[in-house]
């Protein structure tokens, strides 16, 4: 007769017993540290040296030397502002709020629009972030779809990428970033239960007192799950930006990883771009705060 799994493990005292059950999770553990812990302290330790990709013998240990420099550094606070700037305008205001907008008229549509919004919209966001910006950089260059179609409305066409270059990118990323902002509304108005509502239209309040007191207060926890994530993924977009403008003309729509991914790899200074890296870490840190607190207000 055999004995159960956990059985053997259970007769053993306190510390081997405790080793035991973690024998199986050791090769995630190893695999964690290898892969994941191991590349993110490297990283930190570069950023505390003046470590470059060629042309140097050999690392010395800098300090805060990096960071000092970076808040001295005109381009470093150029791509604080635009950061900032593209987050708000394309994460906060445009993908949440358009994401909402339509997971909202997607609940009174029919079937058929449903779907095929749904469709096209989803279709953005599965595209690979290079060739979603291929795609507007074609829609916004000064011989592209939008200057077509302006003129064939007899209006002044404009080098969009030249002249709003922050807000082209900023548009390029609300259309392709929408989708999820709009499947996670759709998920959270789907549990607003329907008596709820019916019951406040009895009692003659408006769509806009019933949006106020009763659908914002019941989502509020997916809007502040929805906002965070979107914030993350908006503050590490590089393919889009690099693929639409480079961060130009000049340093016009030059975001924090465009700005890291020029110091690091183009200039050669794996230091100090490594100390912008942990920068922008500690931007998403302070929004990620920010959310979390909204969200805990709720409890």
């Amino acid at each position: 007769m055999t004995s159960a799994p956990g059985a053997a493990s259970a007769s053993l005292p306190g510390g081997p017993r405790r080793a035991a059950r973690w024998l199986p999770l050791a090769p995630a553990t190893v695999l964690l540290l290898l892969f994941l812990a191991g590349p993110i302290a490297y990283c930190v330790y570069l950023a505390f040296t003046d470590t470059q990709l060629t042309g140097q013998a050999s690392a010395s240990f800098v300090g805060l030397a990096n960071f000092r420099r970076a808040f001295a550094d005109d381009g470093f606070r150029n791509a604080v502002v635009l950061t900032l700037l593209f987050t708000v305008l394309s994460s906060i205001v445009g993908q949440n709020s358009l994401g909402f907008a339509l997971a909202a008229l997607m609940r009174r549509a029919s079937k058929p629009v449903r779907s095929l919004t749904g469709s096209i919209v989803i279709a953005a966001w599965v595209l690979p972030e290079i060739v979603a910006g291929f795609l507007l950089y074609t829609f916004f260059n000064r011989r592209g779809t939008l200057n077509a179609v302006l003129e064939w409305l007899h209006l002044p066409a404009q080098n969009w990428l030249f002249t709003l270059p922050i807000l082209a990118v900023s548009f390029a990323n609300v259309w392709r970033g929408t989708a999820f902002s709009m499947l996670v509304y759709s998920a959270a108005l789907a549990e607003i239960p329907r008596d709820v509502t019916e019951a406040a239209e009895v009692d003659g309040a408006s769509g806009l007192r019933r949006f106020w007191h009763i659908t914002l207060p019941m989502i509020r926890r997916s809007i502040g799950t929805n906002l965070m994530l979107n914030t993350l993924q908006t503050l590490s977009v590089f393919g889009l930006i690099w693929a639409m403008t480079r961060g130009g003309p000049g340093n016009r729509s030059q975001t924090l990883p465009v700005f890291m991914y020029d110091q690091a790899f183009l200039k050669s200074l794996i230091g100090y771009g490594t100390a912008v890296a942990l920068l922008l870490l500690l931007v998403g840190a302070v929004f990620s705060v920010v959310y979390l607190r909204m969200m805990r207000e709720e409890v």
